[in-house]
């Protein structure tokens, strides 16, 4: 008997702030978090698993986060997360108390590893050496086991000029410790608000839709995309394949440019 897949569900760029009431380019980001959770209680069998992929925040603050908490809680699914540009990781982790702090960990059959690539003050992304350094140790440690490691900021440019400035800036670095692993089935990772895939090698890189806002495909300045806010849904299986779909939920805002920049 094949036994049932793992549910993960990846929800990324929340983009929430210390008001409840408060907009991002127009964008009530709590609310259309909210209508995402009604979508995620709705999903049977319910995730194993929550990945959270950075941009919690919007402002950093305690109170973004206990919202975000707050939120996510009551579905009683096991919630794991990594921080983003947006967010201030010391702040994450005093206010994120019920959520899992762990950053390389087991479920069933597969391995997950979640890397840090905030690189302080910047837009862009970057991995220490450090992180490299313990990344290349904990895959050596289980050369059997599937694995899936997550990130914020994609390794590849994404044919979005003004995005594609803000990638992670190391990539190369980060290849050359994922190549002596052939266990690595996945990498996921947020930050671009678009749906995205690439394929390099035997691993398969996954970008993934905010729960807010939305960028624009392939463009060369700022630009929101009309896609609804979203979230990834991966099952994984024992024998280390997977599948994976974008779901996307009903939400509409008025647009406003003016208002605070993102």
């Amino acid at each position: 008997m094949i036994s049932p897949p793992l549910r993960i569900a990846q929800v990324t760029d929340l983009h929430l702030f210390a008001e409840s009431d408060q907009c991002l380019l127009g964008m009530p980001t709590l609310r259309s978090l909210n209508v995402l959770i009604t979508q995620l209680r709705q999903l049977a069998p319910q995730p194993d698993l929550l990945l959270l992929t950075g941009d919690l925040s919007q402002d950093g603050s305690a109170d973004s986060y206990h919202h975000v908490q707050r939120l996510l809680s009551p579905l009683g699914i096991a919630t794991y997360w990594l921080p983003g540009n947006h967010d201030r990781v010391e702040i994450m982790e005093r206010s994120l108390t019920q959520f899992h702090a762990d950053k390389s960990f087991r479920k069933r059959n597969w391995q997950f590893i979640l890397l840090n690539s905030q690189d302080p003050g910047c837009v862009h992304g970057r991995i220490s050496k450090e992180s490299l350094n313990w990344l290349d140790r904990q895959l050596a440690q289980n050369p059997n086991v599937p694995t899936l490691v997550s990130l914020h900021h994609p390794p590849f440019l994404v044919n979005s000029t003004w995005l594609d400035t803000s990638t992670l800036q190391n990539s190369p670095e980060l290849f050359k410790v994922l190549d002596r692993h052939a266990q690595v089935k996945l990498v996921v990772f947020g930050h671009i608000h678009q749906e995205f895939q690439h394929q390099r090698k035997a691993v398969t890189y996954l970008g993934t839709p905010s729960t807010c806002i939305q960028f624009a495909r392939a463009s060369d300045k700022f630009a929101l995309g009309e896609e609804e806010p979203g979230f990834r849904l991966l099952e994984l299986y024992s024998d280390g394949t997977w599948k994976s779909q974008v779901k996307r939920v009903e939400f509409s805002y008025q647009l406003d440019l003016a208002a605070t920049g993102y």
